[in-house]
């Protein structure tokens, strides 16, 4: 037979278990020679997890055989000294506790390969962390670092490291040292540039580089192996074709949420490129040589002022973006003998209005002007014409343009973000064929409930607005399918009405104030893409969240009281 697991609330027991006879020998039961386990086999994993363990005793020495030690998701503050004295320790989890500190004795234990401290409260590392010469992986996530020990060089046999969730400026170019290291997570920490040193990592396969303050593409110079770079919400505005060329190997290429205007032909070097993400940039046309790429099976644009790419054709998924932009490569220019077409007049303003995107892309375009209103003249070009998109982003408008009602016969997508607006006027609200509407980036902190006659509605971004509360008036827009509301104030929804919008499949509700997430959200099956890191409430805690939309909802039902 086997030890008995030990009682949660007692681990008294468990440190003498190698010592102390057990209870059913003395009860005078007659064990046989081969039954008597505690003379033959010494405790070797124990798995104390998820009690309200305030603290672990120094006897924790008298179990020297231990191989796993595994205490996570309890209230600890510190740690026993004794530990240092488990010679034989390979794993040690640690994690989800409330720990300051970690005792200079654990820098003793020779074969420790796995150590979790992620989910604690430390600031600081052992300086000496880097004498763990075995350590295979290291997960310190979501703790309050602000700085690596130089030590960290030494760990040349670690192959995971996570450093994700900490408020590290700048990474130590020794780390470049770690020879085995084949993944490093950075994510969501305030990283202006990573050590070109990095590249020289003889293994490196994946880079989590997310949520940080990079401003240009990290500089890999002969990275050969790197496989995958993640980079998404960072401030990434170019993309350095001379870095490009470095990352020969990639497979996964991700940065969504950045600031990236073009895409340089030279993307076609990485040949290797399976997953291509360039959601929620601003880039206005790609690279008809993209259609090139063998190995590409996922290509992600949407959120991208793209004039040269309909609607529609996004739409459709990566295989048949990709045939359009090879189709377009043999009939890409003018050709000898023809005459390139008249793109531009010019006005008094100086202001130039693209007359061949009006006629032939049904596109009014006036943007990045930082114009404070939009000129007559380019209302007046339109004609007769039917506009189906407008996009007026990135200006100085206060309002929304009043003669924007002339085009509501035709119009379905409009761009007024990064604006100074503050207010919807009622003229927006007879734009009844609009299915699109950005107003990402300005000072909204109110919607009218005029919007309700927006019927066909079917996109929403409010992004980085002042919004306190969830406007009520989405509630009764049954067309809905994406509402983005990200980093706004808001502090509470309404799951039985957001239930109602029975097409909606992204909420994004990042960084906001909710104190807390109804369980009856978990109701909106519909849901695809369900967003909520960055907000102040207890449960669904990070774990849950990182399990995706499924999971989250599925842990929401199980919350609602029978």
């Amino acid at each position: 037979s086997r030890p008995r697991s030990p009682r949660a609330g007692s681990p008294g027991h468990v440190w003498r278990i190698n010592l102390d006879t057990p209870e059913e020998a003395q009860q005078n039961l007659s064990f046989g020679a081969a039954d008597r386990w505690w003379e033959q086999t010494d405790l070797t994993k124990l798995i104390l997890a998820s009690n309200k363990l305030q603290s672990l005793s120094e006897d924790v020495q008298l179990l020297p055989a231990l191989t796993m030690l595994d205490v996570h998701d309890n209230q600890l503050t510190s740690l026993p000294s004794a530990l240092g004295q488990l010679e034989n320790l390979q794993k040690l989890d640690v994690s989800h506790n409330k720990l300051r500190s970690l005792p200079e004795e654990l820098l003793q234990l020779p074969r420790l390969r796995s150590l979790l401290v992620q989910h604690n409260e430390l600031s600081q590392l052992p300086e000496g962390l880097g004498q763990l010469l075995s350590l295979e992986e290291l997960d310190v996530s979501n703790n309050q670092l602000t700085a690596i020990p130089t030590s960290f060089a030494l760990l040349v046999n670690l192959v995971r490291l996570n450093l994700a969730c900490n408020q590290l400026k700048e990474l130590p170019a020794d780390l470049s040292a770690m020879k085995s290291l084949r993944q490093l997570d950075c994510t969501k920490n305030y990283l202006e540039t990573v050590p070109p040193k990095l590249a020289t990592m003889a293994s490196l396969e994946q880079l989590y580089l997310r949520k940080n303050k990079l401003r240009s593409l990290p500089e890999l110079p002969s990275c050969k192996l790197l496989k995958e770079l993640h980079a998404g919400e960072n401030q990434i505005e170019i993309l350095n074709a001379e870095n490009l060329k470095q990352l020969s190997s990639l497979c996964v290429l991700e940065l969504r949420d950045n600031k990236i205007k073009a895409v340089p032909e030279e993307i076609t070097v990485l040949q290797k490129l399976e997953r291509l993400d360039l959601a929620n940039n601003d880039i206005s046309r790609l690279p008809y040589t993209l259609g090139n790429l063998p190995q590409l099976k996922f290509l992600a644009l949407e959120g991208n002022p793209l004039r040269t790419i309909r609607r529609d054709l996004l739409q459709k998924g990566t295989q048949e973006l990709l045939k359009y932009l090879r189709s377009k490569i043999q009939d890409d220019g003018p050709g000898p003998n023809e005459e390139p077409p008249v793109t531009a007049m010019t006005l008094p303003s100086q202001s130039k209005v693209n007359i061949h995107a009006i006629a032939t892309l049904k596109l009014l375009e006036y943007s990045d002007k930082q114009a404070a209103e939009i000129p007559e003249a380019v209302f007046d070009a339109v004609g007769n014409n039917p506009v189906a998109t407008v996009n007026f982003s990135k200006n100085q408008l206060r309002e929304i343009p009043p003669r924007l009602v002339e085009l509501k016969e035709s119009v379905c997508d409009v761009s007024l973000g990064f604006n100074k607006i503050s207010s919807i006027s009622s003229g927006l609200c007879l734009l009844q064929k609009l299915t699109h509407l950005d107003l990402r980036n300005n000072v909204l902190t109110a919607l009218p409930e005029e919007m309700e006659a927006l019927k066909r509605l079917h996109t929403i971004n409010l992004a980085f607005n002042r919004f306190k509360v969830f406007p009520s008036v989405l509630y009764h827009l049954p067309a809905l399918e994406n509402i983005l509301l990200s980093n706004n104030q808001v502090g509470s929804i309404d799951p039985v009405q957001l239930k109602g919008l029975d097409k909606l499949g992204t909420l994004d509700l990042q960084n906001n104030d909710l104190l807390q997430v109804p369980p009856e959200l978990g109701n909106c099956e519909n849901l695809r893409s369900l967003l909520l890191e960055g907000n102040p409430f207890r449960t669904p805690r990070a774990a849950v969240l990182a399990k995706g939309t499924a999971a989250v909802l599925e842990y929401l039902r199980s919350r609602i009281p029978s």
